[in-house]
């Protein structure tokens, strides 16, 4: 399996918590990381928009094809070591018609849900701004 790039909002800390998550997780060679704002992404992905990827996560894939928001997930848990098996259920029909309502309503809610899930950002994060 070759390398996907996982685009992500880096101004976010639910969205960078996140990508942490899956970087810990990755079996070895199988991603690479862009903050959307970044101006590689912009350069590499100009069919992107920067509203697309603040809007949701985008995982262009090793053939160019892009996947977006819960789209994403089943290829995404495929790269992690010990989540393939979650994989199979996100294709199962109830949960992959939930599952861009259920994304949809993280990614609406990811400011507040960053402060409840990863406050330890937060305090790094003023702490930084005060210096």
């Amino acid at each position: 399996m070759e390398k996907a790039v996982l685009i992500y909002d880096g101004e976010c800390e639910f969205c960078q918590g996140s990508k942490n998550w899956i970087q810990k997780r990755q079996l070895p060679g199988r991603f690479e990381y862009l903050a959307c704002q970044s101006e590689e992404r912009q350069e590499r992905f100009p069919q992107i928009s920067k509203k697309e990827c603040l809007t949701a996560l985008q995982l262009v894939l090793p053939d160019g094809s892009v996947l977006s928001g819960a789209q994403a997930i089943p290829d995404i848990l495929l790269r992690l070591k010990g989540w393939h098996w979650l994989e199979r259920v996100f294709r199962i029909g109830i949960f992959r018609k939930l599952a861009p309502y259920v994304y949809e309503w993280v990614a609406r809610h990811r400011y507040f849900l960053s402060c409840v899930l990863f406050p330890h950002q937060q305090n790094k994060n003023r702490q930084k701004n005060k210096s």
